[in-house]
């Protein structure tokens, strides 16, 4: 039987939030914010899309 590894998230806390809604106001890439919130990029995505923001560029 195959071993069930335990998944480790990593919950937003309110100073990251305050992060992500700053750097969608300045447009800033998802791939540059990603890393340096050492996070993926769909989470990011994730997180903006329940907050009602946008990141990165808007076309």
């Amino acid at each position: 039987m195959a071993k069930k590894t335990k998944i480790n998230r990593k919950v937003y806390t309110n100073d990251d939030v305050k992060l992500i809604k700053a750097h969608s106001k300045a447009r800033t890439p998802v791939a540059k914010l990603s890393k340096l919130m050492k996070r993926s990029e769909g989470s990011l995505r994730q997180k903006a899309l329940a907050l009602g923001i946008g990141l990165g560029h808007q076309r």
